[in-house]
């Protein structure tokens, strides 16, 4: 483990970073002894630090939500990451890839909140209970490590990679299969990925119910209103300046996204 120090700088490094557009050495090798706790510790600091400075919690992301990626990264559970209402993005405005050190896009199946969900004992089914709507969704994920050369610790100190994100509209999800729901990205009409919901552990409802015990360790709630992304149905793709990226579910409609 790391010392309180050693957290602050880690946070610091990333910090500056992310202000400058400027992607850093992996903290893992800056860091030897950095563990998933410390990394935790490292992404609420930077957190923090932003809410002081007038940012809002709108949700969360949980990553790694595939077998695969557990795989790639060595480890048998998610992570999560926060969304800020400063990662808001919208399909009606173009995005410009120079805020960022090297964005990608991800299809999501996302999560609206109507109530609050339980913590430690949460279930998929509380999780249905308490979902107002389903979106379709876009996660843009970018990595102020360097060449995205990123173990675990290394993606949790960086709010799980997260960015921004965009949303539509969406339906109630006791009206659909949360588990069998299509999805394709285009980039300019040109087909990229496909995927189906149930890549995200089985059921995407899974990973939000996950998230809810997990973040309640720490006493964070998961609030009405929130939005969830609960994990990629798809693998993530590069994002360069003068593409448009649509997402399109079964049942669930399209979100897209524009980038300058």
């Amino acid at each position: 483990m790391l010392t309180d120090p050693q957290r602050q700088r880690a946070a610091e490094i990333l910090r500056s970073a992310e202000q400058r557009r400027t992607p850093v050495a992996p903290l893992t090798e800056v860091f030897p002894a950095i563990d998933a706790e410390d990394a935790y510790e490292i992404q609420l600091i930077n957190i923090r630090h932003r809410l002081e400075a007038g940012a809002e919690v709108r949700g969360h992301k949980v990553g790694l939500s595939s077998p695969v990626m557990q795989q790639m990264m060595g480890v048998d559970e998610p992570d999560y990451g926060h969304l800020l209402h400063d990662m808001e993005l919208s399909q009606d405005r173009p995005v410009p890839v120079s805020r960022y050190c090297c964005p990608r896009v991800e299809v999501e199946v996302g999560f609206v909140l109507g109530d609050d969900l339980p913590g430690e004992n949460c279930t998929p089914a509380d999780v249905l209970a308490a979902t107002e709507r389903v979106v379709p969704a876009l996660e843009l994920i970018d990595s102020r490590i360097r060449d995205w050369r990123i173990a675990i610790a290394d993606t949790i100190a960086d709010n799980a990679s997260s960015a921004g994100y965009v949303i539509g509209e969406g339906r109630d999800p006791r009206e659909l299969d949360l588990r069998a729901i299509d999805a394709r990205l285009t980039r300019d009409g040109e087909p990229l990925a496909e995927g189906r919901s149930d890549a995200v552990l089985g059921d995407p409802a899974v990973s939000v119910a996950w998230l809810a015990r997990t973040v309640a360790r720490f006493g964070v709630p998961l609030r009405k209103g929130h939005v969830v992304l609960p994990g990629s149905c798809t693998r993530a793709v590069d994002v360069t300046a003068g593409q448009t990226f649509t997402a399109e579910f079964t049942g669930l409609g399209s979100v897209s996204l524009s980038f300058t």
